[in-house]
């Protein structure tokens, strides 16, 4: 990070970045964001996950901050009483699901504080129950539960259909939904002002930070929307070249300690990151 740059804030992904593999905080990346709060540093997080599915991170980390699930669809406290929401128009939705399922995925909805699907045994659903800490609600079709919809899901283990889907939703849509793998098996479909650019926008706003004051890191192709609205972004070393590529830094993977290392050498190392 160039000297004398002055970060006031951390936003961090969840999956792939703050946690490992195995879905685990070490206590080295514990550590560092307690390192963070004593600088006066504020750190924040952003997932695809439903707000109710990082509850399990905010007494670890000590965060007081919004949390913004959904990719920014949804804001809480830490008590998980809403700040902001934004969802999807029931026309897209519907469109996008017909697309989904044109490309051969599975289709998940979250509306609301559910998490509705109609195939029990699809791909990562007994994973994502594990992950976010509670089940999903089974429904006939997924399709006829349109209200108030947050984001939808297409999961699949065979990537290139996740891109190739990801790319015609992208051009079937346009600006009028935001659509993004938040893993290489995860397509997410959210409101049009669902990103994680909006997050780091939203805390900005928020906290009256100058987004330039902002650091933000992740794995993704959905996090590079918010290392183009921070100051200062940081890539993990799991990344892909191209999300790489989007980053003013990369730090070691999620196998290796790559958040804590990204913490140490690039935020609470570098001359000017105290926040006052």
């Amino acid at each position: 990070m160039p000297k004398g740059r002055k970060i006031s804030l951390v936003l961090a992904d969840v999956d792939g970045t703050l946690v490992t593999e195995e879905k685990i905080l070490t206590p080295r990346a514990r550590n560092a964001v307690k390192a963070l709060h004593d600088r006066g540093i504020r750190f924040a997080i952003t997932s695809g996950r439903p707000p109710r599915g990082m509850a399990m991170l905010l007494d670890a980390l000590e965060i007081d901050s919004p949390i913004a699930g959904f990719n920014g669809g949804l804001f809480v406290h830490r008590d998980l009483t809403i700040l902001s929401e934004k969802t999807v128009p029931v026309e897209i939705a519907s469109r996008a699901i017909d697309l989904i399922r044109r490309h051969g995925l599975d289709v998940w909805v979250y509306s609301g504080n559910d998490w509705l699907i109609s195939r029990p045994d699809a791909p990562h659903v007994a994973r994502e129950a594990w992950t976010v800490k509670f089940g999903p609600k089974l429904v006939p079709d997924v399709a006829e539960h349109l209200e108030s919809v947050a984001k939808i899901v297409g999961v699949s283990d065979d990537f290139e259909r996740v891109r190739g889907c990801e790319a015609d939703a992208q051009a079937a849509f346009g600006d009028r939904v935001t659509a993004a793998r938040s893993q290489p098996y995860y397509l997410d479909i959210t409101n049009k002002d669902a990103n994680k650019g909006q997050v780091v926008e939203f805390l900005s706003v928020h906290y009256a930070v100058p987004t330039d004051e902002i650091a933000t890191i992740g794995d993704q192709q959905n996090d590079v929307l918010m290392f183009a609205k921070s100051g200062f972004s940081i890539a993990m070393g799991n990344a892909s070249d191209e999300v790489k590529a989007q980053a003013s830094a990369v730090t070691d993977s999620y196998r290796d300690e790559g958040f804590a290392k990204a913490m140490e050498n690039f935020i609470l190392n570098s001359v000017g990151s105290d926040a006052k």
